[in-house]
């Protein structure tokens, strides 16, 4: 073999090795892929019932539900509104929700519908109905709304609506026959009614009417909080039976400790609301109470339509 061939054939055989090399490393290279997603995180809807229209519930709500997702582990939570309480109390009694911060006349429905009670807000004292007039307007006792329009946000809202209807029936007014009553749909239709004239009285309660204060501040000078009701247990913190443990003990604890930082108090600020506090079933025994005493005496809570 000449010294030529010797140098093709060492030259074909370096050149075949190259090849050899970089198939393996490209074979160890190629990525592979599977149908499994070990980092997709479960997400859990957390419905959050009328308080304020949708708009005004996110800028209020969205910070503690941002605020949790960071601290949850295997898990998210999406915060959802609903455009009235008819849509609320429809997804929150088929089982839609996951989680949900029902008025307390909900929180005690929701326990026939697969949800548990595990908490609530604080500040009890907050959880009263409030009957607004015009400053200057003709309406000076309950007797004077006979024959007048009353404005709520909805049939079911607890405090802004049942509880002030109690506190008229106890002082001598018949809801059903001496008065109109306007559903409107939210807390803040509720006052703008009044506030406008189109009704003589409107109903709500403490924390959207302080709310709508501080962002309306010229409300102050034609309306006024004319009557007040005893306050009862405040809004309830349900969960859906099926959720895990370890994300339900994941999500009180968090909720529970907001207001032990200052993060978590600025978070509660906004809400009109010091804590979220631990609460059951039993903790709702004076709503149920009250509830069955206002069908029995004043009219049926989910009206037909």
């Amino acid at each position: 073999m000449t010294i030529f061939y010797k140098i093709i054939l060492l030259t074909i055989t370096i050149i075949s090795i190259f090849i050899g090399c970089e198939k393996h490393q490209e074979k160890e290279y190629v990525p592979t892929y599977s149908d499994e997603r070990p980092f997709k995180k479960e997400v859990y809807i957390f419905g959050i019932h009328p308080l304020h229209n949708p708009k005004r519930l996110f800028e209020v709500y969205k910070p503690m539900i941002d605020y949790i997702n960071v601290r949850l582990k295997g898990a998210q939570l999406r915060l959802e509104a609903s455009r009235n309480y008819p849509a609320y109390d429809k997804k929150l009694f088929a089982g839609y929700f996951h989680f949900s911060l029902p008025n307390p006349y909900q929180t005690v429905t929701s326990t026939k519908y697969g949800y548990n009670i595990f908490g609530k807000m604080g500040d009890d004292n907050n959880f009263r109905g409030i009957i607004l007039v015009q400053k200057n307007g003709a309406i000076k006792t309950v007797n004077d709304l006979k024959g007048k329009t009353v404005s709520y946000p909805a049939p079911t809202a607890l405090a802004a609506t049942m509880m002030p209807q109690w506190y008229l029936y106890k002082h001598g007014l018949d809801i059903n026959k001496d008065v109109t009553n306007s559903y409107v749909g939210s807390q803040e239709s509720s006052i703008m009614n009044v506030y406008l004239g189109k009704t003589a009285a409107a109903s709500t309660w403490p924390p959207p009417w302080r709310a709508f204060i501080k962002e309306r501040p010229e409300i102050a000078k034609k309306v006024i909080v004319k009557w007040e009701t005893p306050p009862l247990p405040n809004n309830g913190l349900v969960v859906r039976k099926d959720v895990p443990k370890n994300i339900l003990n994941q999500v009180s604890k968090i909720i529970f400790s907001l207001h032990t930082h200052e993060e978590g108090k600025k978070i509660l600020e906004s809400m009109e609301l010091s804590r979220y506090e631990v609460a059951n079933y039993e903790t709702y025994n004076p709503v149920r109470e009250f509830l069955k005493r206002f069908e029995l005496e004043v009219r049926p809570i989910r009206l037909s339509k």
